[in-house]
């Protein structure tokens, strides 16, 4: 087992050069690009049966102690987040070599490498045990994603990609002084070490990095108010890349924000991180009511559904935080499809404006489905996944006694319906409009309307799959806030 949780960071970047040296040969690339994803997800799979089973899998790279060499680390946590990632990624592959076909996509002969280089950088900081690994894999993350987001050149997508890249070049400066900052104050970079020593720093000194730490991750994750670079940047984007961006690059911001400030005993920051949190739900939502195009409201949502996540950590109990975890895996996936629906609307009708577009129910009924399932998901209606995740996340606050936040999670939810019905409305609803459709080939739209229903179908799975999810949930949460099982796993190895 411990091989594959190599092959999990390995596969990826590999896979990502011999795309590049088959960038010409369109079918081999695309051969090498989804071949080795679909594997990504076979391993994934596996280690998540594996971890479920018999427990957590540990990788010392080089046979290397923990405190002076690379560990990768498999535990419940991690397995759940790295099979929606992947899975979620070869979806969108496959929707974007529909889209190629059509002639409406990006470049596939810089998309394909950059893809894989991304899916590298998101397995390596899922599984990274230390924080200096934990870097190198948010900068492969970070120079793709620059790349995917700039590299048509359009004069307002160079633009809104100097915000995203400036915004988060700032982010990863501060990381990096972070990682010098905590290597001082302990000896290590380790986490498992950390998790020992973190707790026995002063106060002052061990909040201190707990600060430091919230604004570095603050700002991946786009929370409140470090998410200013998010809904300018995202739209601008072709779809595939933005179906990634928003369901993977600021989730993986919050998950090493779960992992590094549960490890670390900063529960002492958590009546903070549920204000910021409130902020954040209300303010991202208030942004989705007041725009008028479908990839924007999409946008501000990535910034609002990041509040529920923040709200489970902030209450530093093992329902609050299995609730976060679980809403972190329903997230992926939802707002993947979200946004592979407005692409899909895109290539239909030429935009995703509501002012320009609307009776999209009568021509393409299978569109109106594929947004409406996963949007009543976002909005948190039974039975979707969306209700189970809130549902854990009120329960865990109302246990808590921590009403407020609860109160503002529901009016969120609210307006996140609300919003989601202005969507139909304008896109869906009412009589057609007068706008000529695109002539989208017949093999392209199926392949892109297959891959936007299988995300669908993994958001309804999550939903069937409530229960073991739950579990493992839990017994993520209690090795995160508990730390000795996650200590012993790793030092023994």
């Amino acid at each position: 087992m411990t091989t594959l949780v190599g092959l999990a960071v390995g596969i990826p970047l590999v896979a990502a050069m011999l795309a590049l040296l088959l960038r010409t040969a369109a079918r081999w690339r695309d051969v090498v690009t989804l071949g080795s994803l679909v594997g990504l997800t076979g391993i994934a799979t596996t280690l998540l049966v594996h971890v479920r089973a018999e427990g957590t899998v540990v990788l010392r790279v080089g046979g290397w102690d923990p405190e002076l060499g690379i560990v990768l680390v498999a535990d419940a946590f991690a397995v759940l987040v790295l099979l929606a990632a992947v899975l979620t990624i070869t979806i969108v592959e496959v929707f974007a070599i529909g889209q190629r076909r059509s002639a409406m996509g990006a470049d596939p002969t810089v998309v394909g490498p950059m893809l894989l280089v991304l899916t590298g950088g998101v397995s390596l900081s899922i599984l990274t045990g230390d924080l200096f690994t934990l870097f190198v894999g948010f900068e492969l993350m970070l120079v793709a994603s620059y790349v995917l987001l700039t590299h048509q050149g359009r004069a307002g997508q160079v633009r809104a990609g100097m915000t995203y890249v400036v915004m988060n070049l700032f982010a990863s400066t501060l990381f990096l002084i972070g990682v010098a900052i905590v290597y001082a104050a302990t000896g290590t970079v380790n986490m498992a070490l950390l998790a020992e020593r973190v707790p026995d720093l002063s106060d002052g000194v061990r909040l201190g990095i707990g600060l430091w730490f919230l604004v570095v991750f603050g700002t991946k994750a786009a929370m409140f108010p470090l998410f200013s670079w998010l809904p300018d940047s995202y739209p601008t984007a072709p779809t595939t890349i933005t179906a990634v961006f928003a369901g993977l690059l600021t989730k993986i911001g919050v998950y090493v924000m779960i992992r590094f400030h549960t490890l670390t005993d900063m529960d002492a920051l958590g009546p903070l991180i549920l204000v910021i949190a409130g902020l954040t739900m209300i303010v991202g939502v208030a942004g989705a009511l007041a725009q008028d195009d479908v990839k924007r409201i999409l946008s501000f949502h990535i910034v609002s559904q990041i509040g529920y996540m923040l709200m489970g950590l902030g209450l530093f109990t093992v329902a609050g935080v299995a609730g976060a975890v679980l809403f972190l895996v329903h997230q992926i996936p939802v707002k993947t499809v979200l946004f592979l629906v407005g692409g899909l609307i895109e290539v239909d009708r030429g935009t995703s404006a509501l002012d320009r577009v609307s009776g999209m129910i009568a021509s393409r009924p299978g569109v109106a489905v594929l947004f409406a399932l996963p949007a009543l998901s976002l909005a948190g209606l039974p039975p979707f996944s969306g209700f189970v995740a809130k549902l854990a996340l009120v329960d865990a606050g109302i246990d808590d006694v921590a009403i407020a936040i609860v109160v503002v999670a529901l009016v969120g939810s609210l307006l996140t319906l609300l919003s989601m019905v202005k969507i139909w409305i304008g896109v869906f609803w009412g009589a057609p409009d007068d706008g000529e459709r695109r002539l989208v080939p017949a093999t392209s739209w199926r392949t892109m309307t297959t891959a936007a229903a299988t995300a669908v179908g993994v958001t309804l799975a999550v939903a069937v799959l409530s229960g073991p999810l739950w579990e493992m949930s839990e017994r993520a949460a209690t090795e995160l806030l508990d730390k000795e099982p996650y200590v012993t796993e790793v030092m023994s190895g």
